[in-house]
């Protein structure tokens, strides 16, 4: 099985003095790093193991549909 392609928001978050990565469509998939890339590697282990749990627990795992407005058709 593929593990579907989700969309990760990166953003630096001054609050709290660091990088943080989000999954809009695996509430609440995050994860947190010193670097863009840290917080990347660690959202991508934080998404293996969201669907690893909803895998063991027979939940349906969300297909990707988030797209930023950026992207949306208008």
């Amino acid at each position: 099985m593929s593990t579907p392609h989700y969309h990760i928001n990166l953003f630096w978050s001054a609050d709290d003095a660091c990088w943080i990565a989000d999954v809009p469509d695996l509430a609440p998939c995050s994860a947190h790093g010193d670097t863009p890339g840290e917080a990347v590697a660690n959202i991508n282990d934080a998404i293996d193991g969201w669907l690893g749990v909803a895998r063991e627990r027979g939940f349906a795992i969300p297909e990707p549909r988030y797209r930023p407005a950026i992207y949306a058709a208008r």
